[in-house]
Parts: structure tokens; C-alpha cells; sequence
């Protein structure tokens, strides 16, 4: 018998960042009958198949009338395998200058399977040393976390704040760091909407984020799946990407929640050089393609041009491409905030109030766990996200995750009225305890 012991397999099988992620993917499918406030999906409502059909037939055109490819060449681009940095990286790119501001060389983007590939790849990239670690905004998305256990890269957390990210932390953290003999090489960030907080950078923290970055000699990996969401009538801001003139931002992207996420298509922006010992000097992306090259090959040919089919029918601008999503977005995050306002009116329980995006936090007096959450399934039908599985550590946490993206308003409105019951119902019943809040 070859059985294993899990001792001696790889640390990250073990890890509880690694189990978090399968966990909230599945979580919905052990209790099909609740309604899930907890998945970060997008709305899927608009999706056709027949619109599969036309992307790739718009793809194939793009590829016989703007770049010149015959029949062959054409069927050849989309059924074989790919360049290793990917097939639609021009639209990428013309993407990026439209909807983002941001101006780049197509040769500085690696199309990746979906942006997790690209946090791996990176963070591949820079774990070059035992003593290299990355920091990251506490709470912070577990796919980051999961991805450096992967790779032996252990995560130092900055703190969040009310502003999105504590930037004397920042610099506290990194100072802290370099002092016990580590090397800090990069801090990731999710400057719009975050997941999970919700929360924004405002301009100036931006700026100074970035003279902060520059001053203590970090990358900033920037995670922007949210960005095109803003709730009605607010301004967005501008990438760190974008207002980036030292290279000191790696963009990590998706077309997962402005596309379709089955594709499983996502990016990096690696336009920073890399100096080799022989003097030559090469791209980021260049570098970040060899390790794809043994990871994925290549992405999924068929599923870029179904990106690119959809690109190109929207001038490669999502922007305008998702107006019916964002309404909806924006009226079921104001049904969240509302619905809590209508049923807490208190002050027992509290709530942020994002600017946009998928995600509101729920601060309540008592420790929320996995345990809970089954309850809340079982019991009362509704489904949400514990907190405590973007901390590290072992701390209680007194908050939970709701998402607005997948349901409609009168889902909204009963799994309110089942998270009051349960709330409420736990108000009378959990003993305080030391937690950790938002």
C-alpha cells in the first residue's frame, strides 16, 4: 500500500489559508436550500451561451482581418497550444489604456489562468531567499495567503484601519522586518473594494502609499478585481497602476467578475526590468513566462479568445460592457447597508458602508466561526462569510463577510430577516470574549 502521511508532505497542505479557500467555494453546495450571502461570484443572470459562439467568431475575424492570419493559421491560434505569455495580450493592453488609464507594452503582460496563477508566479519570482517574506493589508484575500504558503513565502500583516491601509504600520512592519534580518519584497494591496473589507484607498493615500513604497524599497502588488463596480454616483480613483512612475506597482488582473469567470482568464503587469549577471536587462514578464512555462504551459487558447471576442466587441472597454452588472451591484449594496440599518437600529451591531464592489463587513458582539455558520445554515437558512478566515492567527473575530453580487433584492430582504434572528438570538446567548474586530 503507498499510503502517505500528511507529516511528510509539503507544509501548505496543512496550512489553514489553503483550507479556507476550498471551504468558502464549496461552502454553498453542503447547504444548497439557504440563501448564500457568502459567495463573491459574479451575477450571472445576463450570461448566454450563444454569446460564447460570437466571441470566439469575433476572436477568429480579429485574427484573420487585423492581424492577417489565414484559415489555417486562424484555427491553428485558438485549437493549439499558445505562446506562453498569451494571445491576447494586445487586447490587454488596449483594455488597460481604456478602462484604467494605464499605458503599457503588451510584451510587459502575461495572461495568466486566472489572476491566482499570476500571484503565484510572482511571488514565485521573489521568494528568492529564506529571509524574504511579503506583507500584505490585514484582513487580506486568502488566495494571496494560500499562494505564499505555496511557495515558502511567510506574510507579515500590515494593518487595515478605517483608511484601507495603515501606512505608518506599513512602515513599521517593514522597518520591524528588516531589523530581525528579513528582507520585505513586496506589499500587497487592494486599493478599490476590497475583499474583504470593502474598503478604498482615498487619492492622497495612494500618493503617498506609493512614496512610501519608493522610501522603504517595496513592489506593490496591486489586486483590482472589484475596480469597474463603484456605488452610484461615486467618482473611481485612479489605479496605483496608473499613478505609478517609478515601476514600483506589479498589476494583478482579472476578467473573472467584468467578463466571465468560468474562463478562468486572468494577468499580470510586470513591466519592471530585470538585470541578469551577464548584463543583459529583460522584462518581469519575461521572467515570470518561464515559470508559467512549467506551471500552465500556456493559457487556454480557446478560453482568450473568448475574452478577446468580448473585448472586441466592447472597443475593449469594459466599462460600458458591464452597466447593467454595476446597477445591480450598486442597488443590492445599498439593499445590504439599508436592510441592516432597518433591522439594527441600536447600535448593538455595526457594518461598513463600501463606495462599491461585492462586500460588506458585519461587526457583532460575540466570536463568529465555522461552527456558527453551520448553524446559521442549518437552522436559519442563510449563508455568510466568517472573517477569521482572512486573519492569521488563532484570535476569536467578532465580524462576518456579506456579499451582494449573486442575489436579488428579495433574497436580500429574507436572508436579512434570517441573519436578525440569528443575531439576535446569539445576542442573548454568547458570554463576551477578547476578539478581534474590523
Amino acid at each position: 500500500m503507498a499510503d502517505l502521511n500528511l507529516t511528510n508532505l509539503h507544509g501548505s497542505l496543512t496550512d489553514r489559508a489553503l483550507n479556507s479557500m476550498n471551504f468558502l467555494n464549496e461552502v454553498a453546495n453542503h447547504y444548497p436550500d439557504a440563501i448564500s450571502l457568502a459567495a463573491g461570484r459574479p451575477y450571472e443572470e445576463f450570461y448566454a451561451l450563444e454569446d460564447l459562439h460570437g466571441y470566439l467568431d469575433t476572436f477568429a475575424r480579429y485574427l484573420r482581418d487585423d492581424l492577417g492570419y489565414d484559415e489555417a493559421g486562424a484555427r491553428r491560434a485558438i485549437f493549439q497550444y499558445g505562446r506562453t505569455k498569451g494571445i491576447i495580450h494586445p487586447l490587454v493592453a488596449r483594455n488597460l489604456a481604456a478602462d484604467e488609464g494605464i499605458t503599457v507594452d503588451p510584451e510587459a503582460i502575461v495572461v495568466t489562468v486566472g489572476c491566482q496563477e499570476a500571484m503565484v508566479l510572482v511571488l514565485r519570482a521573489l521568494r528568492a531567499d529564506p529571509a524574504d517574506v511579503l506583507l500584505a493589508v490585514s484582513p487580506a484575500y486568502v488566495g494571496i495567503t494560500g499562494a505564499a504558503r505555496i511557495v515558502d513565502l511567510p506574510v507579515l500583516p500590515v494593518a487595515g484601519g478605517n483608511e484601507g491601509v495603515d501606512l505608518e504600520d506599513l512602515v513599521a512592519v517593514a522597518k520591524r522586518a528588516r531589523a530581525e534580518g528579513l528582507r520585505p519584497r513586496a506589499c500587497y494591496v487592494m486599493p478599490d473594494f476590497a475583499n474583504p473589507s470593502g474598503l478604498s484607498l482615498e487619492l492622497e493615500t495612494r500618493q503617498r502609499l506609493l512614496e512610501i513604497a519608493a522610501q522603504e524599497d517595496l513592489l506593490l502588488l496591486e489586486d483590482n478585481p472589484y475596480g469597474l463596480f463603484p456605488a452610484a454616483g461615486v467618482e473611481r480613483l485612479p489605479t496605483l497602476k496608473a499613478l505609478d512612475t517609478g515601476r514600483r506597482v506589479i498589476y494583478l488582473g482579472s476578467f473573472a467578475k467584468t467578463a466571465l469567470p468560468g474562463a478562468r482568464v486572468g494577468y499580470v503587469v510586470a513591466d519592471q526590468t530585470v538585470a541578469a549577471p551577464d548584463g543583459t536587462v529583460s522584462l518581469l514578464a519575461d521572467e515570470l513566462s518561464k515559470i508559467k512555462s512549467m506551471l500552465t504551459v500556456n493559457t487556454s487558447a480557446v478560453a482568450q479568445a473568448v475574452i478577446g471576442g468580448k473585448l472586441l466587441q466592447n472597443d475593449c472597454s469594459l466599462v460600458a460592457a458591464g452597466t447593467r452588472e454595476r446597477k445591480i451591484y450598486a442597488e443590492n449594496l445599498r439593499a445590504i447597508t439599508d436592510g441592516l440599518a432597518t433591522r439594527f437600529p441600536r447600535g448593538e451591531v455595526s457594518w461598513t458602508i463600501p463606495s462599491g464592489g461585492f462586500f460588506v463587513v458585519v461587526t457583532v458582539p460575540f466570536a463568529v466561526d465555522d461552527a456558527l455558520l453551520a448553524r446559521s445554515a442549518q437552522e436559519y437558512g442563510v449563508l455568510w462569510t466568517p472573517m477569521h478566515h482572512f486573519y492569521d492567527g488563532d484570535a476569536p473575530v467578532h465580524a462576518l463577510r456579506l456579499s451582494c453580487s449573486a442575489v436579488t433584492p428579495t433574497q436580500i430582504d429574507t436572508a436579512l430577516d434570517r441573519l436578525s434572528a440569528l443575531i439576535h438570538d446569539q445576542l442573548r446567548q454568547q458570554p463576551g470574549d477578547t476578539a478581534t474586530t474590523l
